[in-house]
């Protein structure tokens, strides 16, 4: 089961699985030898998908297309299987269920039999295999040798969710490639994009997929109705197509779904009523879906309702919640973005709430915290959550779509941010307790743990707005699988399967990626001074608008910056370990990319690089600006090895960005020129503005 729709192979429709022939006649002949047979020791849903795929991706790459068979063996065949259903594979490969160690885990060994050539591609499970067939199939696409195989490789977190924030509407929350991809007005009528986007999330080793927006009800919004009888059929459809490539469907509801579709009088969490009412709607959902994933709640936040109008703590709301999921072995995934209950400081307000409750949730409930305190911004601290609940089940929420990075106007590869933040290291148990090992379990041994992505497709043809935005979505998959692997290892691996081998364009489009969040972040938000972004309207967070955003940046006249500190600040810095709230809270060892989220300083005041904090804020807006020209001028120099359509696209793409950038950098300088009275140090212009 798979489809490609009739549109051109160029317009980024296919994403990374375009499957391009095989131009080194060295390594096509080598492709060729071990790649002429399929056989399949399997016939299920899953296997399926894994031999279709392994068909197509040959036939592109290497012109011709295999035999398949599921008794003969010849020289050159690839044999597919789950080891403990394959009783050849057994045989090829005695005790070799031993190398793995979790079920999505996979192996890819080269044997010699014989003098018959094969590969063998086996898991524990069906699903493990479907990931072996397309990291066999991205060898291929990466020029890499496939002589002589033994790769082991299994995902070092359990949970690897995509979050969509989509409605029922066809509009979606912070998306900017389009309108929703699900029909929900069409459904249960299946569409060929559906498979093909169960097909991409497989590809990256995506095992779950949250199918609409947490915010479900707030601005007559209508997510709520995915509880009633009508779309749970419309699910069921769905969740066939999902799990025929192994992934798991999960829906946000809304916490007092017993009242808005069960017309109870209350959503206390403590009601009899209320606790059956979620058990029956429940057991109704898997009734129609047996592998569903679970519910994802935001409650008690931005107008979303939850447990606290009982005077409810969330541990209470959440149990509730997971009691119903539990026979069924369904997850309850709860939000921990609440601010706005009291006049605190916003980034010290979830842990404020959540710390309380820590060691008090159930075995099957998952906090779902963002990467930072405040809300997903080119630069912030990593979220002190993290760092505080080690008896908790976590999950790290990153967001691929770029609501405050720039939409899909922007090139912000965001794949280093990610790193930096799976790599802080939170000191909660010792050196080395990094997020990376407490979302993954590795570091207390939690039962579910994982990462989340707010995901950036939608209906444009190239799915997500900007072309080079794919490396987003791809660059989030790898992570979630192996965060252990390097920006440009990642990197490396998504231009290949993207626009080949070529050397000059591999260098070339890797540089732009990997240069352009510290890009984005030179023309807009410097020093972690937070957002300087508009706040309303159509577009929002988006245009430059410091002059509304003084809450966040506290600059006047004298100088800039939120002071958090222990002594004359807020205190958010004693939310984190002992190493890091005293790095955090010295002036003199703050990271000058965090220094205005923790210190108040003078303009005046000395970075480490020897640069005033005015003159850097005026000089990485230039520097930021001039780059995005040079990154413009870069590719123009690839427009006879990249395909003519994408080539304009992500031209138009940057030059827009250009002009944003120019626009960005232009108000922000002028915006401190005018605070600060302090000109540029290099003679450049700044206008005097009333803001």
């Amino acid at each position: 089961m798979f489809s490609y729709v009739n549109i051109s192979a160029e317009n980024g429709y296919k994403f990374w699985l375009n499957y391009k022939k095989i131009k080194n006649e060295r390594l096509l002949e080598e492709y060729r030898n071990y790649c002429k047979e399929i056989i399949v020791a399997e016939d299920n849903e899953i296997i399926n998908s894994a031999r279709n795929e392994l068909v197509l991706g040959i036939s592109c790459m290497l012109g011709f297309k295999p035999d398949l068979t599921n008794d003969t063996v010849s020289s050159g065949s690839i044999l597919i299987g789950s080891y403990l259903n394959s009783p050849l594979i057994e045989k090829l490969l005695p005790n070799f269920e031993t190398n793995l160690k979790s079920f999505d885990g996979y192996g890819i060994i080269s044997l010699e039999v014989n003098d018959k050539l094969y590969t063998v591609i086996t898991g524990k499970t069906d699903q493990a295999v479907l990931y072996g067939v397309f990291n066999f199939l991205k060898l291929l696409q990466t020029n890499q040798s496939i002589d002589k195989l033994f790769l082991i490789d299994e995902p070092v977190n359990k949970l690897r969710l995509v979050n969509h924030w989509d409605n029922p509407s066809g509009t979606i929350e912070r998306g900017y490639a389009g309108r929703s991809i699900f029909h929900w007005d069409k459904l249960p009528t299946i569409e060929p994009r559906y498979i093909d986007y169960a097909r991409m999330l497989a590809s990256m080793g995506i095992n779950g997929c949250v199918i609409n927006n947490v915010n479900t009800v707030k601005h007559n919004l209508t997510g709520w109705k995915l509880l009633t009888p009508e779309y749970i059929q419309k699910m069921k459809s769905l969740a066939k197509i999902f799990r025929s490539y192994g992934v798991k469907l999960y829906i946000s509801v809304n916490f007092f779904s017993p009242v808005i579709i069960g017309k109870l009088n209350s959503a206390d969490p403590f009601d009899p009523s209320v606790i059956q009412w979620w058990k029956v709607k429940v057991n109704e959902i898997y009734s129609q879906i047996p592998d569903f994933g679970g519910f994802l709640v935001k409650a008690d936040s931005e107008g979303e309702p939850g447990p606290m109008k009982y005077s409810r703590t969330h541990a209470d709301g959440a149990n509730m919640m997971a009691e119903a999921l539990k026979p069924h072995g369904g997850l309850l995934i709860w939000r921990a973005f609440v601010y706005g209950h009291n006049d605190m400081d916003r980034a010290a307000q979830a842990y404020e709430v959540f710390k309380h409750d820590e060691g008090k949730f159930s075995e099957n409930v998952i906090i779902q915290i963002k990467n930072g305190p405040i809300d997903f911004q080119v630069r912030e601290p990593v979220s002190p959550l993290f760092g505080a609940m080690p008896l908790t089940n976590q999950m790290l929420e990153l967001q691929i779509t770029q609501e405050y990075t720039g939409h899909s106007t922007h090139l912000c590869y965001l794949v280093p941010q990610w790193k930096e933040i799976l790599d802080f290291d939170t000191y909660l148990n010792g050196k080395g307790s990094t997020v990376n090992k407490i979302v993954s379990g590795q570091l207390f041994n939690n039962s579910h743990t994982g990462i989340a992505g707010v995901i950036n497709v939608g209906s444009d043809s190239n799915w997500t707005g900007h072309f080079l935005a794919q490396a987003n979505t791809f660059g989030f998959g790898r992570l979630s699988w192996n965060p252990y692997l390097t920006s440009e290892q990642i990197t490396d691996e998504w231009v290949k399967m993207t626009f080949g081998s070529d050397k000059e364009v591999v260098d070339l489009v890797s540089n732009i990626l990997l240069e352009s969040w510290l890009t984005y972040e030179n023309y807009t938000s410097p020093l972690g001074v937070g957002m300087l972004s508009n706040g309303s309207g159509d577009i929002s967070h988006y245009y430059p608008a410091p002059e509304k955003r003084q809450k966040f940046h506290h600059a006047d006249k004298f100088g800039v910056g939120y002071d958090r500190t222990e002594e004359t600040g807020t205190g958010f810095v004693n939310q984190y370990s002992k190493t890091n709230s005293e790095m955090y809270n010295n002036i003199d060892t703050c990271p000058d990319e965090l220094l205005l989220f923790f210190h108040h300083v003078p303009y005046t005041h000395k970075l480490k690089s020897g640069k005033t904090v005015i003159q850097h804020i005026y000089e990485s807006h230039f520097d930021g600006a001039e780059r995005v020209f040079e990154m413009k001028k870069e590719w123009i120099s690839l427009s006879d090895k990249i395909d003519i359509e994408i080539h304009k696209h992500v031209l138009n793409k940057l030059e827009q960005q250009y002009e944003q950038a120019c626009l960005w950098r232009d108000t922000i300088n002028n915006f401190f020129f005018n605070l600060s009275g302090i000109p540029d140090d290099q003679g450049r212009l700044l206008k005097n503005n009333n803001f």
